[in-house]
């Protein structure tokens, strides 16, 4: 497991950190979703990139293990409430970052209306002001399964 005090990266950095293009969509991203740094960006991609990679391997599987493995994948992302249960891997291959922000704590506060800004919903999550099923969440990167999406309110 390794020593918890020596914690890894949790993403990879874009290669080239001052492409315009890249420069100009984390810019309308950050401020679309009230991120606090491009860091966070990095983190999604990464994550995105890891489940999209895990499709474009369960290709080259065996058909037998490809679906046993391939129904894994789209449960995982249909519990994120990312796809739909009846998707396929085709669908997977398609997702943007865009799909995994709106899955985030301080967009689904946004979202249902508990606070005005993304901005705001990232303050009302930090300070702890929202919850889960009761149970308060300080960290606006929580990413809300479909289950708890209807269970999100302001703490009491």
């Amino acid at each position: 497991m390794g020593d918890p005090r020596k914690t890894r990266k949790q993403f990879k950095r874009p290669l080239t950190i001052w492409n315009t293009a890249s420069i100009a969509r984390e810019k309308i991203l950050k401020e679309t979703f009230g991120l606090k740094n491009k860091r966070e960006i990095w983190k999604t991609e990464t994550n995105l990139r890891k489940k999209r990679h895990s499709a474009r391997s369960l290709l080259a599987l065996p058909l037998e293990e490809r679906l046993k493995r391939e129904k894994e994948l789209i449960r995982s992302l249909s519990r994120m409430g990312i796809l739909s249960e009846n998707a396929g891997l085709d669908d997977v291959l398609t997702l943007t970052i865009e799909s995994f922000f709106e899955r985030r704590l301080q967009t689904m506060t946004w979202r249902k209306g508990l606070a005005n800004t993304a901005i705001q919903g990232r303050q009302f999550v930090t300070h702890g002001h929202i919850a889960i099923g009761g149970k308060r969440v300080t960290a606006p990167s929580y990413m809300v399964t479909a289950e708890n999406e209807g269970k999100i309110g302001y703490y009491a």
